[in-house]
């Protein structure tokens, strides 16, 4: 079985009746949605609240109840897939282009379970390129501004047209190269004139299910 549906299944796990439920993006979460509808379909009585356009479409098709903030803004649960996950469980995300809504559902959770399979684990983020998205008018004075702090931006295009979020915005993929402070970088890129979010989730996971040749690997974070 595909390592990313058996931890999609595995984080599936968590979700009881009643729960209002945050529902990332990206092809693993597309493997929980699918395990989601199954339990709703078995009787599960529960509500979501999607992250992206793509996110939304899906989890119709599959029957799974849906709603959105100006119905509820207490999320207890949220579970969402990542482009690269550190030690620390900081995590790279937005290779799909919903950094932003991902963000603010993943950010509003009582809890946030991240699911991946192995070849997202680094030991330093940053070979995934860092996507930041942008606001279109003036995105070029925004990149010059990254680059001045050692990004490399690129303007991410998609069938060979400017790829354009669900929130209207341009996205741009930075190479920083090792990223030794996630939650530094973040905060000093959020300042810059133009930016709206980073796809640096920094401090925000609560588990991460990991599963790797078929095995699960539950990592949580260090209580302080």
């Amino acid at each position: 079985m595909d390592d990313k549906r058996i931890a999609a299944e595995e984080a599936v796990k968590y979700v009881k009746n009643g729960m209002t439920v945050g529902l990332g993006s990206g092809s693993t979460v597309d493997f929980m949605l699918h395990a989601l509808g199954r339990r709703v379909q078995e009787g599960l009585q529960i509500q979501g609240i999607p992250s992206s356009k793509k996110t939304e479409k899906l989890a119709k098709e599959l029957g799974i109840p849906l709603v959105d903030f100006s119905v509820t803004t207490h999320i207890d649960l949220a579970i969402d897939g990542a482009d690269e996950i550190d030690p620390s469980l900081n995590l790279i995300k937005g290779g799909g282009g919903s950094l932003v809504r991902e963000k603010v559902v993943d950010a509003c959770a009582d809890e946030l379970i991240i699911i991946a399979d192995s070849s997202k684990v680094v030991s330093t983020l940053g070979r995934f390129p860092l996507p930041v998205e942008v606001l279109t008018f003036g995105f070029e004075v925004t990149a010059e501004y990254i680059k001045k702090l050692g990004g490399d931006p690129v303007l991410r295009r998609k069938d060979g047209e400017v790829f354009i979020s669900d929130n209207r915005n341009y996205i741009l993929d930075c190479s920083f190269g090792h990223i030794d402070d996630a939650a530094r970088l973040h905060e000093t890129l959020v300042k810059l004139v133009g930016v709206v979010d980073t796809g640096i989730f920094a401090d925000m996971a609560d588990k991460v299910i990991v599963a790797n040749k078929g095995e699960i690997e539950l990592f949580q974070k260090k209580q302080e």
